[in-house]
């Protein structure tokens, strides 16, 4: 198949370059900025085309990977469709995590077949992405017979394909916020307390290495260690004592305290008065 990109951002380059690698043929990648277009070269080379012209990729490339910022998604589609191009038979996909398929209509009605393609990994560089794409899970839902390419790329590209709903894409983008993006902001919560006392992120990596390992290992809810699942109301209360003047960070430690509460008691570790005595001292 010759295959096409729109977007010569982290996610595509680093997607080109994987695909490439296992066979499939990059024809031409298109960029609004020349200098992304170079960088696309130095990781793919001269056998592929490179363009500033989007239109050029769906007449050069009959699968067409849109990879570009959500917001520019239906750009790209409305673009396509009021050049009247003829997309019979061809696929176009694009990579966004919190989109369906449906982003590229009215594509659907020039006669190509729809796709999302989504890989569930932070890409903070192209090297970053390329590295860690062969080990990352790919969702992917759309037409049965973009679907049919699809798993074809994910394979090659990922460590497995799964197949989401149309109706599910929010929920599971939802998710992965959570898992991720979130986790860092808590993480830069946590660290604005550390800077208090003048020390910072490095010496907590090993037990944030060994609380993920732990969650791989058994989940979430029987990694869960500290006071809540002790049921340990003096320690939480001199937490919130040592809070004032951080009611951002006492905000988020009320609120997960409440979820570890729920997870504490789901495990049956407390007693009926333990858990009376969190929820007063949590209730904000």
């Amino acid at each position: 198949m010759n295959i096409g990109i729109i977007g010569a951002g982290k996610v595509g380059i680093a997607l080109g370059r994987t695909l490439k690698a296992r066979g499939f043929h990059i024809a031409v990648i298109a960029s609004r900025r020349t200098a992304s277009l170079d960088e696309a070269r130095r990781y793919l080379g001269d056998e592929s085309a490179y363009t500033l012209d989007n239109l050029a990729v769906f007449d050069a490339a009959d699968v067409v990977a849109v990879t570009t910022q959500d917001r520019e998604i239906r750009k790209v589609a409305d673009e396509a469709f009021a050049a009247g191009l003829p997309l019979d038979g061809k696929v176009v996909f694009h990579t966004s995590g919190a989109h369906a398929s449906t982003e590229l209509s009215p594509l659907d009605r020039k006669g190509a077949f729809l796709g999302s393609f989504h890989p569930l990994q932070t890409f903070p560089d192209i090297d970053s992405g390329v590295a860690v794409l062969p080990e990352t899970s790919i969702f992917i839902e759309g037409d049965e017979k973009a679907l049919s390419v699809l798993r074809t790329l994910a394979s090659a590209a990922g460590r497995e394909w799964v197949l989401l709903a149309k109706e599910h894409k929010v929920l599971y983008h939802l998710s992965a916020v959570f898992v991720c993006n979130l986790l860092a902001a808590l993480l830069h919560s946590g660290e604005a307390i550390m800077k208090r006392i003048d020390i910072d992120l490095t010496p907590f990596y090993p037990i944030i290495r060994a609380t993920l390992k732990n969650i791989e290992a058994k989940g979430p809810l029987f990694s869960l260690t500290g006071p809540v699942v002790r049921g340990d109301a003096g320690t939480i209360a001199s937490h919130l004592d040592a809070m004032d003047g951080m009611e951002r960070q006492k905000e988020v430690y009320r609120s997960l305290s409440r979820v570890a509460l729920e997870m504490a008691e789901e495990r049956g570790t407390l007693t009926a008065e333990q858990i009376a005595a969190l929820k007063a001292l949590l209730k904000g």
